[in-house]
């Protein structure tokens, strides 16, 4: 391995998944682990916390996939990798800027709009992205601080994890959500919602769902809901689909959870006993579940600009080859709002190449290339933004070896120009000419500490301290962070003989002491 100037400088721009585990992947890579290959790796993010969509895009109720944030939290805490937040590819720094400082580039930052649903009606009001919905009540300081809930009815369009979390956020009371770390702003707006019955709707069966058997199981847990199902639904299920489901032991818990809420109801019926919760409480609202459902239109009231008054559907049926098929019955459902779930789109990215209709960078194994395939050297893409919105944190890890294998193989063969500009820290001294507030990783500790300290002063429905609440507000987050925010110094180059074990927090590196961070205006402490 070889490399003109060392270290090798490395801009990723996202702190997800995606760009994390990119940079971990090239740190564990042979080159560097061996000292052939020094490296020092810049963490961007428009946000001034890291961590994307595991803090801004999972339910706030979903500690285990949240869990993910620990295993980030540890790497980006050992101080081989600088973490620069509240900076925006495209506005604070640019393209032709990077290509000075550095002399590779990886983005990574996924997909953050919703996939279109193009039906007649979509654009009514009362029509919603999940995604939205989803930074709204993650506290993504970029989304409004209120919510409009007052649609009794509801529906959630799709089968997917998204459509899940939508739903069952909507299903739940405010005070269950007390035990997550929802902002004061989301928690008044749930106990405010007049939400009574929420309809998720999937174009397939029951057995085509992509829920987990946990997930199916924890769609019944909220206090006073009662599941509603249709029997038609499964009913509709052939012989020979009953066989290939209890072939698979996910698929067959799956739909089994279904079968048992479905004879759980009839037998009530059958015996005119009132619905009840799963705890045998009082039902306070229902999630009724159709498969099935092809989206027709959104039906609405009052011409364009109205109202959303429901929604049609077509029922679906598989043909003999197994493939999707409307079957000419058509089924309206009254509504008030209507939630589209059915995936994600990634954006474009200020002078980069972009597949508009996929929603990813062009690149081939992780090298951008021009819509013609021409590689553009030293440009690369991981995650969301490489491969569209599928897979999960497996297939991200995944994702990252393939991009930094094309990146060594590139060093390799002498495809990669190193930058003119050398000095690490000639970076932070350009957006501090720029005036641009950045966050550090000093500064994430800074304001993590202050959320779980929010917490702490606060209690949950049942008594107790709350874990954490979120800052919502963009200028309090910088504001907290920069408290302890110190002008970052560059990390000493990653070789062998350099292994950081310090805890979270921790700076390994050598050099001059830190700058205070020049801040555009003066600090005012919090009351």
């Amino acid at each position: 391995m070889s490399f003109s100037q060392q270290p090798f400088r490395l801009a990723v721009i996202g702190s997800g998944p995606a760009g994390v585990y990119a940079a971990e992947t090239l740190l564990r890579s042979a080159p560097v682990k061996s000292g052939e290959l020094q490296v020092a790796i810049d963490l961007f993010d428009r946000l001034p916390a890291p961590f994307g969509l595991i803090r801004y895009g999972v339910a706030p109720d979903h500690p285990r996939i949240k869990g993910i944030i620990t295993a980030l939290h540890r790497i980006l805490g050992r101080g081989d990798i600088r973490f620069l937040g509240d900076v925006e590819f495209g506005t604070d720094l640019t393209l032709e800027d990077l290509r000075a400082h550095y002399d590779a580039v990886i983005f990574a930052t996924g997909a953050l709009k919703d996939a279109d649903l193009d039906l007649p009606g979509i654009e009514l009001e009362g029509s919603y992205g999940a995604a939205d919905f989803v930074a709204w009540y993650d506290g993504n300081p970029d989304y409004p601080r209120t919510w409009e809930l007052d649609a009794e009815s509801v529906a959630v369009v799709g089968n997917g994890n998204v459509a899940l979390d939508v739903a069952r956020v909507l299903s739940k009371t405010a005070d269950e959500l007390l035990r997550t770390e929802i902002p004061g702003n989301v928690y008044e707006g749930l106990q405010a919602a007049k939400t009574t019955d929420v309809h998720i709707f999937g174009r397939r069966g029951p057995a085509q769902t992509k829920f987990s058997p946990l997930e199916a199981r924890e769609l019944a847990h909220p206090k006073g809901l009662q599941v509603v199902m249709e029997a038609r639904d499964l009913e509709q299920i052939t012989d020979a689909e009953w066989e290939t489901i209890k072939a698979d032991k996910r698929t067959d818990q799956v739909v089994q959870t279904f079968v048992g809420w479905l004879e759980e109801q009839q037998r009530r019926e059958a015996a005119g006993e009132a619905p009840t919760d799963r705890e045998g409480r009082p039902v306070q609202r229902r999630l009724h579940m159709h498969f099935w459902h092809r989206p027709v239109e959104v039906l609405g009231e009052g011409g364009d600009g109205g109202r959303v008054t429901g929604m049609r559907f077509e029922r679906t049926r598989l043909d003999a080859e197994g493939n999707l098929e409307g079957t000419g019955e058509f089924v309206d459902y009254e509504l008030g709002a209507v939630y589209r779930a059915v995936g994600y789109h990634g954006s474009e990215l200020p002078g980069i190449p972009y597949d508009a209709k996929r929603g990813v960078i062009h690149n081939a194994a992780g090298r951008v290339s021009a819509a013609d395939g021409t590689v553009l050297p030293g440009l690369y893409a991981n995650g969301w933004i490489k491969r569209g919105p599928v897979g999960l944190i497996g297939a991200t890890k995944s994702d990252a070896i393939e991009t930094i294998t094309a990146l060594l193989e590139d060093l390799e063969a002498g495809a990669v120009a190193a930058a003119p500009e050398r000095d690490g820290d000639a970076i932070v001294r350009l957006l501090e000419d720029r005036g641009v507030e950045y966050t550090t990783w000093d500064g994430w500790m800074a304001l993590d500490e202050h959320e779980k300290s929010l917490g702490a002063a606060a209690v949950d429905a049942d008594g107790e301290p709350r874990a954490r609440i979120k800052v919502v507000e963009r200028e309090e987050m910088v504001r907290v962070s920069r408290r302890r925010c110190t002008s970052p110094r560059t990390p000493e180059p990653r070789t062998r003989s350099r292994h950081p074990a310090a805890g979270p927090g921790s700076d390994r590196s050598t050099g001059p002491g830190p700058r205070p961070c020049r801040m555009s205006a003066p600090w005012r402490p919090l009351l």
